[in-house]
C-alpha cells in the first residue's frame, strides 16, 4: 500500500450519516462488479463471514466457561450469533428513530444499519486467540517478561508496542483486512462501515490505555486512515502525537449488543453450572424492572405454567434483554448529536436510566466474584496461558533459527497463507502470532501435545 502524508482533522462539526454509511469494499474501490441476487452489500458482508473458515472455529473458542461437556454452555460462535442478533435490533430501531429524525435519511444506505450492526457483531471476536483473554495475556507476556523479550532490540518500537500489548479487537481489524502472502485482494473485502464498526479503540497501540487496548496494529494502520477519511470519521491526534481517532458511531450499538450479551447469558451459565442459584438468579434479573412490572413478569410466568428453573432463567433473561436492548437504543438517540461530534463519553449502558444501571452494576460485580475467579474458569485460563506460551515459544524459536531441524519440522506444520518465511522478522513474528491466535482451543491443545510428545497421530 502507497504510504501517504499523515494528516489528522480536529473535530469542529459533526460527522454526517450519508457520508458515515458507505458500501463501497476495501480493495475494490474501482472495480465493477456484476451483481446476480438481490442481496444488498452489506448483506454480502454478512455472508461472508457466516461462510467463513475463521468464524467456524469460534465454535472451539472458550467464551468463559470450559467447552461442553455434559452441559452446553456458550461458546465464542453461540455467543457472537446471540450478539449479532441484538445488534440488528438496535441498529433497526435506532435507524426506525432517526429517519424520523431525519426524514432525508428514508430510502437511503442509511436503512440497512440493523445489518450493518450484525455483520459487524458477528466479526468483533474472531480475533481473540485461544482461550479468550489468558491467550491475549500468554502472546502480551512472552514478549514483554519471557523469552521474546530479547527480540525488543530487533524490532521497531512501534511494533513491540503492538505485540506487547497483543490485542484481540485490532487482530479482528487484521484478520478482515490484512493481504496474507499470495492474495490479490486483502482480507475479506468488506464494506468500509463494517470495517469502520468493529473498531472499537479507534487508536495504536502508542495511545492504548491503561488497560492496553487499541483497535489497529501499525501493519493496518494505512488501512484504518484509508476507511476513516472516506467515512469522515474525525482524528484527533496531532502529527507528532500517537494516531488517535474518535468511534464510528455504530460502534457504539455494537459494543451495546456485547456488553448486554456476555453479562446476561453468562449469568445463565453460571445457572446451569450450579454456579449461581434460581433465586440468586433471578434476584439479579427481576432489578432491572419496578415493582409493578416485577409482579407481571412473576405472573406470566405462572401463566405460562413454568415451573422449570432453567425455563424461568430464560424467561426472566429475555425480558431483561429486551429492556437493555430498548435502553441502549433510547440513549443512542438522545445522544445523536454528542455521537456525531466525537464527544460522547463511555458506552451506553453506562449511560442507561438509573434502575437498570443498578442492576447491571450488581450482576457485573457478582460475575466478577463468583463467575470469572470460580476455579472452572480459572482452571481453564491456567491451562490455556501455558499451552499459549509453550506455542509461542516454541514458534518464535523456529522463525529465529529455520536451518535447525526441529524448526523445519514445526515451519511444515503451518499453512502457506503465513509468510512464516519471510525474510522481514517482524513479518515472520506477525506471521507466528497469526497462525496460533487463529487456532481453536481444541487444536491448540492438540499442537501442544504433539511438540511436547505427549501424544501421538492415531491413524
Amino acid at each position: 500500500m502507497a504510504v501517504r502524508p499523515f494528516i489528522c482533522i480536529f473535530a469542529a462539526e459533526m460527522m454526517n450519516w450519508q457520508q458515515l454509511i458507505s458500501n463501497k469494499r476495501l480493495g475494490q474501490e474501482y472495480r465493477h462488479t456484476e451483481r446476480h441476487d438481490d442481496r444488498t452489500e452489506f448483506k454480502r458482508d454478512y455472508d461472508r463471514l457466516i461462510f467463513s473458515a475463521p468464524f467456524r472455529r469460534l465454535q472451539n473458542k472458550t467464551q468463559v466457561f470450559p467447552l461442553p461437556g455434559s452441559v452446553f454452555v456458550h461458546n465464542r460462535l453461540t455467543h457472537s450469533l446471540e450478539v449479532a442478533s441484538v445488534g440488528m435490533s438496535l441498529g433497526n430501531d435506532v435507524a426506525r428513530l432517526l429517519t424520523q429524525r431525519h426524514p432525508e435519511l428514508r430510502d437511503t444506505l442509511f436503512d440497512e444499519i440493523g445489518q450493518i450492526v450484525s455483520t459487524a457483531c458477528l466479526a468483533h471476536d474472531m480475533g481473540n486467540p485461544p482461550f479468550g483473554h489468558s491467550g491475549e495475556k500468554a502472546i502480551q507476556t512472552f514478549f514483554s517478561e519471557g523469552p521474546g523479550s530479547d527480540l525488543q532490540q530487533l524490532v521497531s518500537y512501534e511494533f513491540w508496542d503492538d505485540i506487547t500489548h497483543f490485542e484481540g479487537n485490532a487482530n479482528a481489524f487484521r484478520l478482515l483486512t490484512h493481504q496474507f502472502e499470495g492474495r490479490r485482494q486483502g482480507g475479506f473485502v468488506m464494506t468500509y462501515s463494517t470495517l469502520a464498526s468493529i473498531v472499537k479503540y479507534p487508536y495504536s497501540s502508542s495511545a492504548a490505555s491503561k488497560k492496553g487496548k487499541f483497535g489497529f496494529f501499525c501493519s493496518e494502520k494505512e488501512i484504518y486512515q484509508k476507511i476513516a477519511d472516506e467515512l469522515g470519521v474525525f482524528c484527533v491526534s496531532q502529527p507528532d502525537e500517537p494516531l488517535r481517532y474518535v468511534r464510528h458511531p455504530l460502534v457504539y450499538l455494537v459494543e451495546a449488543a456485547d456488553d448486554i450479551c456476555y453479562e446476561i447469558m453468562d449469568l445463565e451459565d453460571a445457572h446451569k453450572l450450579k454456579l449461581l442459584s434460581y433465586d440468586e438468579i433471578a434476584r439479579l434479573l427481576l432489578d432491572f424492572f419496578d415493582e409493578t412490572v416485577q409482579k407481571r413478569i412473576l405472573q406470566r410466568i405462572e401463566d405460562e405454567g413454568l415451573t422449570d428453573d432453567n425455563e424461568k432463567v430464560v424467561y426472566l433473561r429475555a425480558c431483561v434483554i429486551g429492556k437493555l436492548e430498548n435502553e441502549c437504543v433510547t440513549t443512542f438517540v438522545d445522544h445523536e448529536d454528542e455521537i456525531l461530534s466525537g464527544t460522547f463519553v463511555g458506552s451506553l449502558i453506562d449511560h442507561i436510566a438509573p434502575l437498570q444501571a443498578e442492576a447491571y452494576r450488581r450482576c457485573a460485580a457478582l460475575s466478577k466474584q463468583r463467575i470469572y475467579r470460580s476455579k472452572v474458569v480459572l482452571d481453564v485460563e491456567l491451562s490455556g496461558y501455558k499451552i499459549m506460551e509453550t506455542l509461542m515459544q516454541q514458534m518464535t524459536e523456529a522463525i529465529m533459527h529455520p536451518d535447525r531441524y526441529y524448526s523445519q519440522q514445526l515451519i511444515g506444520r503451518v499453512s502457506s497463507q503465513y509468510a512464516i518465511n519471510s525474510p522481514d522478522l517482524e513479518t515472520r513474528i506477525m506471521a507466528v502470532i497469526d497462525y496460533i491466535s487463529g487456532m481453536t482451543d481444541v487444536y491448540a491443545l492438540d499442537v501442544y501435545q504433539k511438540i511436547n510428545g505427549i501424544s501421538l497421530p492415531i491413524v
